[in-house]
């Protein structure tokens, strides 16, 4: 175990090196100057010139480049052209706001997903089967942006009930706060909760089919130890599977719930470094949502070893 975690932890850093120069490479291909956007259309030319060669924006590409792999070696994620700030600091101020908002849309998607899963699988070909599994397929194939929008209009502008956009504050109380994070939570969860309804149904009427469920039944076991004790622990798999891919789609991909919605989080800071072309936030918050996005599969993969101690963690990732 202790080898199979340092062999990945290893292979970190050449996976790190390719997202960094895809981004340097897309970063670069924004249209428009740095400079000329923090200082305004009524700057001259002199002092567009004279900020570009105090942020090495004079520099040639590849010295550019070397420069910004040399600094991520030191842990050096640089320093934000528009916040006057580190990008680690930006970081550290802004990903707890995206974790908060990742794992409350989780809570909602396992809360809901596993148990319609479980449901559609118990009641195969009826009704409540057909139905769990429609209301998946309009899930998974919504667009967030799409559905935020609605959300807010029903719930913010017609009905008054919840606050359109911020984060809210403890200091307001705790229901103000959860006001707040009902409406994007549920939106960001809505994906993961049709995909984990999907996945459920899937495994437990792989597992729901083996004779040792027949066997189970056939003992006089209540029905729902039979689907809670025996079943389910043996569909775990694939779901731990989805949960850790979830996860990772939670933090990395709550751009545009964060941008809907008005969330301080890594997203919206990723969007308005983007419109502000500050290239230095871009890439350190990309390479940050990759070595989460790493740590997780890791996670998960020793969460495989955990459920399952037959699982080989040293042959095809710990799928086996």
């Amino acid at each position: 175990m202790g080898s199979y975690i340092l062999k990945r932890l290893i292979n970190l850093i050449p996976t790190l090196l390719v997202v960094a120069i895809i981004v340097f490479v897309i970063t670069r291909l924004i249209p428009g100057d740095p400079a000329a956007v923090m200082l305004g259309p009524q700057a001259s030319v002199e002092d567009v010139a004279n900020l570009r060669d105090e942020l090495g924006l004079n520099e040639s590409v590849p010295a550019q480049f070397i420069s910004y792999v040399a600094d991520l070696a030191q842990l050096n994620l640089g320093h934000s052209y528009s916040y006057s700030e580190s990008v680690i600091g930006l970081i550290l101020e802004r990903f707890p706001n995206t974790v908060i908002l990742a794992l409350a849309a989780l809570v909602i998607a396992v809360v809901i997903g596993i148990p319609a899963g479980i449901l559609a699988a118990r009641k195969q070909n009826t009704m409540i089967d057909y139905a769990v599994m429609l209301v998946s397929l309009v899930g998974v194939s919504m667009p967030i942006f799409w559905l935020g929008i609605m959300l807010v209009l029903l719930f913010s502008v017609n009905l008054g009930w919840l606050p359109a956009t911020g984060m809210g504050s403890l200091e307001d109380g705790v229901w103000t706060y959860i006001k707040h994070l009902i409406l994007p939570a549920f939106a960001l969860a809505t994906i993961p909760m049709a995909t984990f309804a999907r996945i459920t149904r899937s495994s437990m009427l792989e597992v729901i089919s083996q004779d040792y469920i027949k066997t189970a039944r056939s003992k006089g076991i209540k029905e729902y130890l039979v689907i809670g004790k025996h079943a389910f622990k043996n569909a775990l798999t694939p779901i731990l599977t989805v949960l850790g891919m979830q996860i990772s789609n939670l933090l990395g991909g709550a751009v545009l719930t964060e941008t809907i919605f008005s969330w301080p989080g890594m997203g919206r800071l990723i969007v308005d470094a983007i419109d502000k072309r500050d290239f230095v936030v871009v890439q350190g918050t990309v390479i940050f949502i990759a070595l989460i996005f790493v740590l997780i599969n890791l996670a998960v993969d020793i969460l495989y070893k955990v459920v399952n101690p037959k699982v080989n963690l040293e042959s095809d990732g710990g799928k086996k």
